[in-house]
């Protein structure tokens, strides 16, 4: 009896997660090449870009909607607020936190960003037509609010559901 291979019958270039994960990846890729020149990373890009529309959140909120680890962001606010693009300020409902806003510096930056990001997406958009690639745009924000409403409750380790009785 011959070994069938785990992959047989499976064509990945047709598989929704994987071409998704990849077409990021390579979009990604292809916008730290155009992004260069701003002297910023794409994850300086993001978090600005993210702190922008979120001024005054913390250091923990601010690391949820980018999904990273808190100890990461921490890191890349020290060096961002040491170059001038974030500032902390007191929390006034809490002295220990602190608020993220950004710098006179960065605002002027957000349309430069937003400028790469339009040269990245005509590039990877070169072969679509202009209705194909609002169709693809319409398509993935339909699937985005489908996972989004269907997210799963958080799971709670078996210790903690076990104290529960």
């Amino acid at each position: 009896m011959a070994v069938q291979s785990v992959t047989e019958g499976m064509d990945l270039d047709r598989s929704f997660g994987f071409l998704v994960h990849d077409v990021a990846r390579l979009f990604g890729r292809r916008f730290d090449r155009n992004g260069c020149r701003l002297g910023l990373t794409r994850a300086q890009c993001r978090t600005l870009s993210y702190l922008a529309r979120n001024e005054g959140i913390n250091q923990a909120g601010l690391a949820d909607l980018l999904e990273i680890r808190p100890m990461t962001l921490v890191r890349q606010i020290d060096r961002m607020e040491e170059s001038g693009w974030i500032e902390r300020r007191p929390d006034p409902a809490d002295r220990r936190a602190r608020r993220l806003f950004l710098t006179n510096k960065a605002r002027p930056i957000l349309g430069e960003i937003w400028d790469i990001a339009t040269e990245t997406r005509e590039e990877a958009f070169g072969d679509l037509s202009a209705t194909q690639a609002e169709c693809l745009i319409d398509l993935l924000q339909r699937v985005h609010r489908r996972l989004a409403e269907r997210e799963p409750a958080e799971v709670l380790p078996v210790a903690a559901v076990a104290g529960r009785q």
